[in-house]
Order: C-alpha cells, then sequence, then structure tokens
C-alpha cells in the first residue's frame, strides 16, 4: 500500500517546483451534495462585471447576461465599457508599466502563486459561473478552472527560472481571450503577461464577462495592482479600440483568422516604443483530422472520437472536425460511431447526466445548422442525434455525423458538434496527409494506429502543433502538452510552453535545457563560404549561430505514467528575407538555416550578385523574388530596417494571402552591434506529441518500473 517512489502522486505530477492543481470526484455522493449547495447559493446572487479601470472610474450601458442553455436563467449583469474607457484604460496602462515592471520577477511570480491558490479554494463557485454563463458540463468547467490555476502556476515557475532584472517587459499588452475558455485562456493570457512585467489591458469576450471579473478580482486580491490589470469588458469595438491604442505594445489574441488578420493589419502601421513590429501572438482554430487505419482497435477510436468531435459541443479550437477511415474498417467504425452518437443526451448542463451542452450564442447556431442543411443539400449522408423539446429555451444544435466525398467539400472550419467523415485506401495516406497539409491549418492531428512505423512515417510528415496518437486530440495540459498551432492556425509560440513568456518579454530569455546537439549543414558551408571570402569574423559569427540554434532539440515533459509526451523544435519552414546590407542579408541567412528553413529573398534589395555564388546546396533553398506573396507562404520574416521603411514593409507582409507572419526586424546599426539580431527561437515551430503508450495491450512504461 506504500507509495511507489517512481509513480509521483497526482499533486506532484510536474515534480517539486510545481503543484498540479485539484479536481473533484464525481462519483462521490457527499462532493456532489457539497457542489450542488454552492450551486443554488450562487444561483440565488446575480453576478455582476463591470470595467475595471486603474482610477475606479468608468461608464458604459449595463445588459443581462444569459445562460446559452436556458435564456429565461438570467445569470447576471454587465456593464460594458465605452470606446473612451478603452483609451483612457490604455494611458493608465502605459502610466502604471514602469511601477509594475520594477516589482522582482519573484514578487511578481508570488502574486500568481497567491492567486492560484485562492482560484483553487474558490473554485465550487466558479465551477457554478461557468456552467451556467458558458453552458459548459460540470466535468468540462472543472477542467476549465484547473487549467487556468496550472497557466498562473506554470507561468510563476517559468519567470523564477528565467527572469532577471534585465528583462525588460514590453510596455502594456492587449489580451483578448475567446467565450469557449472563458476562465482558462483569459487567465493564460493575462497571467504571462503580468509575470513577465507587463501591465495589461484584458478584453474577456462579449458572451462570457461574468466569469472573467471573477477572476481579475482573485488576481487583485493576490497583489496585482489594479493600474498593471485593467478589464474592459464590451464588443469588438472595444477591442478594436485597445489595439489601435498607441500606448499599446503587444496582442493576445485567441479567435478567428479574419480578425487576427484586422489586428496584424493595425499593428504593422506603427512601431513598438523600441522601433520595431509590435508583437501579436494569436491562435486562430484548426481544420483538425484524425487518422484511423486497419490496425487501429475500434472501441478505443469510437471513444476518442466522440470526445474529440462532441465535448463541449464541439466548441474546442483543437476539437476533432475530420475522421479520416481506411476504407477497410470504415462500415464498422462508423456503425459503432453512429451507435454511440444516439447515446448521448443533450440539454441543460447542471445535470450530470448530460453529455453535451448548449452552442454559445443563436447566431453561431444559425451558422452550424445552415452548414449541416448545406450538406443536405448536397445529398451527404447525415446523422443526428434527437433532442429533446426542453432545449427550445436555449441554443442547441443536434450533434451530427456527415459523410463527406473528399475534404475538398469542407471550406471553413465549423465551429460546433459536427463531425465530418471520409474514407481513404492505405495506398492513398501519404495523398490524404497532403490533403489535410494543404488545408493550410495546423493545430490538432490525430492519428490511431498499433504500427509503429505508420506512426513514425504519419507523424513526420503532418504538419501540425500538437499531435496525438492512440488518444483524443483535446484537452492539452499546461506544462506537458504546450498548445499552440501553425500555418492558418496561428503564430506562436505555444501557451504553457517555454518559449511563451519570451514573445512578451524586449529580449528573451534562454529557457532551461533549450539546446541541440544537431547543426543544419548548411551554416557549416555558408561559413566556408564566408572565410574563403576573407569575412572570418562573419564566418565565426555563423558558426556560433549554428550553435547556439535549438533545431533539432526534443525533450519528454512530465506527465502521468501511461503517456508518452515530447516536446521538440523543428524548422519553421520558409522564411521571407528583406535586408537593406550585404552584412544584413549575411545575419538573416545565417539565422534561417541555422533553424533549419528555407528562405525568399527580396530582390530590391540589389544585393543578388554579391551572392550569387554560394554552395549549390544553399542556394537550393534559397529564391530570389521582388513578388513576394509567389513564392509564399511564409512561416516568418526578417527585416533589416527602421522608421518608416519598417512600417512599409510590415504593412506588405501583413496583407500577404496566408498565414499570419511573425515578423522580426533588426536596423543596420541593431545587425553591425549585436551578436543575435534576430531571435533563433521565432524561427522554429514548437512541435508537441502526446503518445498514449498503453493502448497496444497493456501500460508498458508502467511494468518496466517494477
Amino acid at each position: 500500500g506504500g507509495k511507489h517512489d517512481q509513480i509521483a502522486l497526482p499533486a506532484d505530477l510536474f515534480g517539486k517546483d510545481r503543484q498540479n492543481s485539484l479536481g473533484f470526484d464525481l462519483a462521490n455522493e457527499t462532493t456532489l451534495a457539497s457542489l450542488a449547495s454552492v450551486f443554488q447559493e450562487g444561483a440565488q446572487a446575480p453576478f455582476t462585471a463591470a470595467p475595471e479601470l486603474g482610477d475606479g472610474t468608468s461608464s458604459g450601458e449595463t445588459r443581462p447576461v444569459l445562460n446559452p442553455a436556458d435564456h429565461s436563467d438570467v445569470v447576471g449583469s454587465v456593464t460594458e465599457a465605452s470606446v473612451e474607457d478603452a483609451q483612457k484604460a490604455a494611458s493608465l496602462a502605459q502610466e502604471a508599466f514602469a511601477e509594475w515592471q520594477s516589482v522582482a520577477p519573484q514578487e511578481r511570480a508570488a502574486c500568481l502563486e497567491r492567486a492560484a491558490d485562492a482560484m483553487q479554494e474558490s473554485m465550487p463557485s466558479l465551477l457554478g459561473l461557468i456552467m451556467r454563463e458558458a453552458g459548459k458540463s460540470l466535468p468540462n468547467a472543472i477542467a476549465e478552472v484547473r487549467e487556468a490555476i496550472d497557466f498562473l502556476r506554470y507561468y510563476a515557475e517559468q519567470a523564477k527560472r528565467t527572469l532577471g532584472p534585465g528583462h525588460k517587459a514590453l510596455g502594456p499588452v492587449v489580451c483578448i481571450s475567446p467565450w469557449n475558455f472563458p476562465l482558462a485562456i483569459f487567465t493564460g493570457q493575462i497571467a504571462a503577461a503580468l509575470v513577465a512585467g507587463n501591465s495589461v489591458l484584458a478584453k474577456p469576450a462579449e458572451e462570457t464577462p461574468l466569469i472573467a471579473a471573477a477572476g481579475v478580482k482573485l488576481l487583485y486580491q493576490a497583489g496585482v495592482p489594479r493600474g498593471a490589470l485593467q478589464l474592459l469588458p464590451g464588443d469588438g469595438k472595444i477591442g478594436a479600440a485597445l489595439v489601435a491604442a498607441p500606448e499599446t505594445q503587444g496582442v493576445m489574441f485567441t479567435g478567428s483568422t479574419d480578425v487576427a488578420r484586422l489586428i496584424q493589419a493595425e499593428l504593422a502601421g506603427r512601431l513598438s516604443n523600441a522601433g520595431k513590429p509590435i508583437p501579436l501572438i494569436a491562435e486562430t482554430g484548426g481544420q483538425n483530422a484524425m487518422i484511423v487505419d486497419s490496425s487501429a482497435l475500434a472501441e478505443q477510436v469510437v471513444g476518442d472520437v466522440i470526445a474529440s468531435a462532441f465535448d463541449s459541443a464541439g466548441q474546442r479550437c483543437s476539437a476533432l472536425r475530420v475522421l479520416c477511415l481506411q476504407e477497410d474498417i470504415a462500415d464498422r467504425v462508423l456503425t459503432m460511431l453512429r451507435g454511440a452518437l444516439a447515446e448521448l443526451t443533450v440539454g441543460r448542463t447542471d445535470q450530470l447526466k448530460i453529455d453535451i451542452g448548449p452552442v454559445i450564442t443563436a447566431e453561431a447556431k444559425d451558422v452550424i445548422e445552415g452548414h449541416i442543411e448545406a450538406m443536405r443539400a448536397k445529398g451527404r449522408r447525415i446523422e443526428q442525434v434527437a433532442i429533446p423539446a426542453a432545449t427550445a429555451a436555449g441554443t442547441f444544435v443536434a450533434p451530427t455525423i456527415i459523410e463527406l466525398n473528399s475534404l475538398s467539400d469542407l471550406e471553413r472550419e465549423v465551429f460546433g458538434p459536427v463531425l465530418h467523415v471520409i474514407r481513404y485506401r492505405r495506398e492513398d495516406l501519404d495523398r490524404l496527409i497532403d490533403d489535410i497539409n494543404a488545408t493550410g491549418y495546423g493545430l490538432t492531428f490525430g492519428l490511431h494506429t498499433r504500427l509503429d512505423e505508420t506512426i513514425a512515417h504519419v507523424t513526420s510528415r503532418v504538419r501540425a502543433g500538437n499531435i496525438y496518437v492512440n488518444r483524443n486530440v483535446i484537452g492539452a495540459v499546461v506544462g506537458v502538452q504546450p498548445f499552440g498551432g501553425r500555418g492558418l492556425s496561428g503564430t506562436g509560440p505555444k501557451a504553457g510552453g517555454p518559449l511563451y513568456l519570451g514573445r512578451l518579454l524586449q529580449q528573451p530569455p534562454v529557457p532551461p535545457r533549450h539546446s541541440s546537439v544537431h547543426v543544419d549543414p548548411a551554416i557549416s558551408l555558408l561559413a566556408e563560404w564566408l572565410r574563403a571570402k576573407g569575412k572570418t569574423e562573419d564566418s565565426e559569427a555563423i558558426r556560433e549561430l549554428g550553435g547556439e540554434s535549438a533545431l533539432g532539440m526534443s525533450q519528454e515533459l512530465p506527465g502521468p505514467v501511461g503517456e508518452r509526451n515530447t516536446y521538440s523544435l523543428h524548422p519553421r519552414g520558409r522564411i521571407l528575407l528583406v535586408p537593406q546590407t550585404e552584412a544584413g542579408l549575411v545575419s538573416q541567412l545565417g539565422a534561417a538555416l541555422a533553424t533549419g528553413n528555407s528562405v525568399t529573398i527580396d530582390t530590391d534589395s540589389g544585393l543578388e550578385g554579391k551572392f550569387s555564388d554560394l554552395p549549390a546546396e544553399i542556394a537550393a533553398r534559397i529564391i530570389w523574388s521582388s513578388d513576394w506573396a509567389n513564392h509564399g507562404p511564409y512561416a516568418g520574416a526578417l527585416v533589416e530596417g527602421d522608421g518608416n521603411s519598417l512600417i512599409s514593409v510590415s504593412r506588405r507582409i501583413a496583407s500577404l494571402p496566408g498565414p499570419l507572419v511573425l515578423t522580426q526586424a533588426a536596423s543596420s546599426a541593431d545587425v553591425a552591434g549585436m551578436d543575435d539580431p534576430y531571435c533563433l527561437n521565432w524561427l522554429l515551430e514548437e512541435v508537441s506529441v502526446s503518445v498514449n503508450t498503453a493502448a497496444a495491450g497493456g501500460n508498458a512504461s508502467l511494468m518496466a518500473i517494477g
């Protein structure tokens, strides 16, 4: 009955430096009775939210907040900020910034840890609010609060390990969070920005301001000054005003790709106080797929697919949208899926027996149902759950399975309880992977197979930020499966990962254990080419870049026994280089090659002739062009320049089709005077792979430890 020294207890899962959050045993009648009492008490006193400005003033109109599962249930009321409030808050954030940045990183981290402890203590009341305001089930609400607590503790730990007095914050940072994780993502954004030393302008989703206000209150109680954290509830006009405010020095955004593009375009029109492009961290959803081959265990596939597609009514960025079944097993798996679908119960989430809750708004319901009807009109086979009459009081969509002819039938992400299914032949596996990659999205991806060679092949080819093998594709755990995508799915870095805080600082720190023995061979070739031209110092600098790059780094992160979670750094893709000088191009090319990337170089630089005799192996990775759009899409951009010329280039990059481009800039003086004018980490793609090691017939890792 004693504890095994190699098996961590739940609270110690992440090691001695970070405590795991605690949940509830929902099979315990005493626990359920206690929670029910708290929920009933919370339902008697309406919740409120209002602007929280640093000077205590605010204005705006008040409206009710309704339960999406039952519009007769008034959860509370929100007083929404005005555009004038937003502009004033930005000015106050600038005034408060210096004082908050001067607080030692250890004390800023301590504020987050106190907030985490308070949130853990307040969990029952927070659960009741999330269930009513966001329409979440109790298990989903518990997971949400736990994730928020984990974010607070993770970023606190990261700050204590990596930040010192020399790490300067950006300034006022705008945090725009979504309604589908109204506490977890909201808290994660704020926690990271605050602990890095930035003042924060928090704009929660219009649909879920009450839980955001509750989270901010806990942070105030933990010691965060009101000037350092201001709450601005409201609609999109408030977010737009905050992004456009001249004081804003960074933006963190989770939402649609279209809105992210608008934010990028706005930010491209000006520079930060340091004369750099204003950082944008955007996470923008995905067309997430799962491939299931004929070796997969069908019973496990069905459970994981149902959870991945329909949990939270499919309203997760990570949710499964397209299930790809090998044709040999498609009929059997689909029959089982239809049976499992019929067992799902839909309704108000204040009952434990309910599996699927509402979608967030009537507008969302109309969009999802419009898609289903469009597929029906095209003759696609559709399977749906009948939903009870009582759901008419809310905004519910029947969980739906739609069989498609091909992936091209889908033109956009459908953000709700809709699973699309396509069939493929084994010999067409690579073509299927190409089709998935060609969507341009790359957030989550799932694979079910018991063939090791298939796991190795598929995971090496698919371009997604979070890859899950023989398990569901939802529920990324902070610090265990750092979360974030690539391409149209976001800019990076990953939330709950080691690079995140660095994007919120003027000069990012190097995370612990962040190194690699791998060096791209092109670096040695470039160094030799420079040495042959008599540029000895440049040659040595390029060799050092190769040694500094973490390309190829792979490390296993702590997590539960029976699951292997690996975090690795890969080449990001094609990088756009916009140099002004020969030295600038050497620096840019060195950074891009050191991180394993290929490049497009702007021919308007007039430098092509000076680099015409590069080694063939390097030249093969270079395209010279003035037509940037024709040779994209780009996973990043390195620009040499400053002032108006930099703004002009930034605007041109922001107008390119395809993914949002993470742009770094250095002046010619920076290139001449700095060892690392460009951050190599922003040229690497973070990939998290989570493998259920018990799926192949036994928990081998557990048996191996004796």
